[in-house]
């Protein structure tokens, strides 16, 4: 089972671990509560809140570390948190925003962010968003291809001109990056320029919520540490974050 994290602008956070019982670790419901113990870990600055086995990994900024020097042994007052599950990768994504503590996050997972105005700017914009499960008619064209599909286009942008106009973008569609935010998102958007490729890309793709978050080395910009998560509806992309270290 993997769990994927990130911090905006900041640092990610990845932790492998191989678990008994895989097949129901796979669930929604599993994912979820695998999700739910890195929160409670992360909140109370104590791994003992994990359920790893002796055979995880532990990553951050894409790098491995030892788990007992890391973030996680950071206490945070998380002011918003919100998770996606992949059951078909056996992965989740938690999204965790720390703005009223003395240094603020945006965690993906771990590392401070460059003032306190970001995480609060960015804790207001996605406060305001919608997250539910897809309706019956927002899930209208939303597969795991489409939502790959676009998740490798977005990356693509910065190498390739043609990338932006292969996704399709909602008429309202919301683009929060570093606390910048942007709407409609489909303007302003990279039409190449960068001859290197963005890669290390893993994917988290969560149908019934129409997300998807590529964790990777933002390489057209200098190999940073980064997350991209759309969410789609109805064919159409409604909603952009973007976190960078």
């Amino acid at each position: 089972m993997a769990l994927q994290f990130l911090v905006d602008g900041l640092a990610m956070l990845a932790i492998m671990s191989s678990v008994s019982g895989v097949a129901a670790a796979c669930t929604r419901e599993g994912l979820f509560a695998a999700s739910q113990s890195y929160i409670l870990a992360q909140a109370s600055g104590s791994i003992s809140a994990l359920n790893l086995s002796t055979s995880f990994s532990y990553q951050e900024n894409n790098k491995p570390i030892d788990i007992k020097r890391g973030m996680l042994l950071q206490p945070l007052k998380i002011d918003l948190n919100r998770s996606t599950a992949d059951t078909a990768a056996c992965a989740s994504y938690t999204l965790l925003i720390s703005s009223s503590g003395p240094k603020p996050y945006i965690l993906s997972p771990p590392q401070p962010a460059p003032s306190s105005l970001t995480p609060k700017k960015t804790l207001g914009y996605l406060q305001k968003e919608n997250w539910w499960p897809l309706n019956t008619t927002q899930q209208a064209g939303v597969t795991r291809e489409l939502l790959k599909k676009y998740g490798d286009a977005y990356l693509d942008m910065w190498t390739d001109p043609k990338a932006a106009d292969s996704i399709s973008w909602g008429k309202e569609c919301e683009r929060v990056e570093g606390s910048q935010y942007t709407n409609p998102c489909g303007k302003s958007l990279p039409r190449g320029g960068s001859k290197t490729n963005n890669g290390n890309r893993r994917y988290v793709i969560d149908e019934t919520l129409g997300s998807v978050d590529v964790l990777c080395s933002f390489d057209s910009l200098g190999s940073l540490p980064d997350s991209h998560e759309i969410r789609v509806e109805g064919g159409t992309v409604r909603y952009v974050h973007t976190v960078t270290v």
